[in-house]
């Protein structure tokens, strides 16, 4: 059963983030090095947050299981701000680059829209988040052993696969939330992101509850896709064109 439960869990987590790298991404050499820029961002973020970790951790004393607690509350917290920093800094990174790239073209215009560009970083922020958080729970997914033999919950590797999966998709909506409220100026949006990714990190202090986990957290997707979708232009009747296979001038996208 390792090898199912393995397969199984990796297409869970990193099944709809795959299909967006190879249907948006993958094509456009451009696109592919901003989705690595952004991997590598989250990266540096990730190594900032890991350091501060390992000197509080040395700092504290082994026995004492509350200082222990405060400082895993606090090293989330410290976590999450460090990660919407370097988003703020890839975005100013991206800005720069999509000056030298309009200076650059023939026509004045750039080959990337802002808007492509966040959704691209995000995806990429997602993507390697993801990876971190279930490479180790896949490599122990290889066996051997049974899950919960030991009393404990023998759904721990598929919830950890959906809660993956929110997670990549979570970071390519606040990667466009974000970057469209630098645009605008609408540092609300900011400040909704940042609260949005507390409240999942938050969430995942509940497990082994894992009802009370993935619930709000697909909520929570549902509802951010929502919004990323209607600051990024979206429609009613675009959406309603997307479901019945309408092209531009409503014809059937099998008409003549």
């Amino acid at each position: 059963m390792t090898l199912p439960v393995f397969f199984g869990c990796a297409f869970i987590a990193f099944g709809p983030a795959l299909g967006l790298f190879l249907f948006t991404v993958v094509r456009d050499p451009l696109r592919v090095i901003i989705l690595v820029a952004g991997a590598f961002f989250w990266l540096m973020s990730l190594l900032l947050s890991s350091l501060v970790w390992f000197i509080g951790i040395k700092a504290s004393s082994p026995e004492d299981k509350a200082v222990r607690g405060g400082l895993l509350i606090a090293g989330v917290i410290f976590s999450v701000l460090l990660q919407e920093l370097f988003r703020f800094l890839y975005y100013k990174l991206l800005r720069k680059a999509n000056e030298g790239l309009v200076a650059l073209s023939d026509n004045g215009i750039s080959p990337i829209s802002i808007q492509e560009m966040a959704y691209v970083a995000g995806l990429g922020f997602g993507i390697m988040s993801g990876a971190f958080s279930m490479i180790n729970i896949l490599v122990e997914a290889m066996g051997p052993g049974t899950v919960g033999i030991y009393g404990d919950s023998n759904l721990y590797f598929l919830t950890s696969a959906f809660m993956t999966m929110v997670m990549t998709l979570l970071h390519t909506f606040w990667g466009v939330a974000f970057f469209h409220g630098c645009e605008h100026r609408r540092w609300w949006e900011l400040l909704v992101v940042i609260i949005m990714h507390l409240i999942i990190s938050g969430l995942t202090f509940l497990n082994p509850l894992y009802v009370a986990t993935l619930v709000p957290a697909y909520l929570i997707m549902v509802g951010t896709g929502a919004w990323t979708y209607l600051i990024s232009g979206g429609s009613s009747k675009n959406l309603q064109r997307f479901f019945l296979c309408l092209r531009g001038d409503d014809s059937p996208m099998g008409g003549t």
